[in-house]
């Protein structure tokens, strides 16, 4: 391929693609920058997507950026690119979190991630029950793989460890209903049916999922408990398929690390035909988050839990125009 810079209508098309990654509450906390000159990327943090009570330390934030950036790195792979990722790269500058340079055109390889392009805009987070079926020990393997990659640890929760995680998340949704500032977070970033904000961020009604009948599947309610006009109730799993990411550490680039590896994983899920939703409550009260790990285990934070398994797929939730995120410099 030449090794002439992509064209501005390419720069775009990545970028799209890199927005396609989940954040919590989909608030989108993200900004690229494109250099032309020198064929690099920066990503930015953008605070307009913070949730000053739910991610105060900006963890979920780092997650989320970490996953576009995953996506970009995926989108840049398919587009025949060889990329170069440096995590904060400026110390004297915390808010830009990642730089990617196109510096050749690919060549293949072990860690080639353009094979999960196909599933870039067909994973959608789904909150609908999924089957009891068990997930094939291939499959486990293979996600956990997708997770090494980033330096990120891959564990199913079992037995008393996955009891323990359940627990922990249901104490946490108790406290998130009587929250004013979960409230306050919540409703900034879900939009009803009758919102008449711009649909470009946050979680659509539609995109709720069914009330929760009976079964021990952790779904976050975006309702907060309110009642939603002609919203399902339904039966969801009783013993879920939960996968804790952990990292050894708790910093920045660990929480990037862990949104790439999350997103890796999400996407290497879509193409093995599993759904997958997130198990975030616990993770938002600092007094909740330690008791997740497992103590058996060498890795002390966990950062991410997934709900994984065989089930209705998500729906598309809306994302910001490339225009209002992405701005190219000479």
């Amino acid at each position: 391929m030449s090794v002439q810079p992509p064209s501005d209508e390419v720069v775009t098309a990545l970028v799209r693609d890199a927005t396609a990654a989940p954040s919590m509450h989909n608030a989108q906390p993200w900004q690229f920058r494109y250099f032309r000159g020198r064929r690099v990327f920066h990503i930015r943090a953008d605070l307009r997507g913070s949730l000053p009570h739910s991610d105060p330390g900006l963890r979920a934030l780092h997650i989320g950026c970490g996953a576009a950036l995953m996506n970009l790195r995926v989108a840049v792979a398919h587009e025949g690119w060889r990329a170069t990722t440096r995590l904060l790269p400026d110390p004297a500058d915390p808010m830009l979190l990642a730089s990617v340079a196109l510096t050749s055109p690919l060549d293949g390889g072990d860690d080639d991630p353009a094979s999960l392009y196909p599933a870039v805009h067909t994973r959608h987070t789904s909150r609908y029950p999924f089957a009891e079926t068990p997930i094939p020990d291939s499959v486990r393997t293979a996600l956990a793989d997708a997770a090494r990659r980033e330096y990120v640890s891959l564990s199913f929760a079992s037995g008393w460890h996955l009891q323990a995680v359940l627990d922990l998340a249901l104490e946490a949704e108790a406290r998130n209903l009587t929250d004013p500032g979960v409230a306050a977070d919540l409703a900034r970033f879900t939009r009803r049916a009758d919102d008449a904000r711009p649909a470009t961020e946050g979680v659509p009604e539609h995109a709720f999922g069914p009330r929760r009948r009976v079964g021990k599947a952790p779904v976050r309610d975006f309702a907060g408990g309110e009642p939603v006009p002609g919203r399902p109730t339904a039966d969801f799993e009783t013993t879920p398929h939960l996968a804790l990411l952990s990292t050894g550490r708790d910093r920045s680039e660990d929480w990037l690390r862990t949104g790439q590896a999350m997103e890796r994983v999400l996407l290497r899920a879509a193409l093995e035909g599993l759904a997958a939703s997130f198990v975030t409550q616990a993770l938002e009260w600092h007094d909740l988050r330690w008791p997740l790990r497992d103590p058996m285990s060498g890795s002390a934070y966990v950062q991410m839990v997934l709900r994984l398994g065989y089930g209705q797929l998500g729906t598309q939730t809306p994302r910001r125009p490339v225009h209002e995120v992405l701005y190219i410099e000479p």
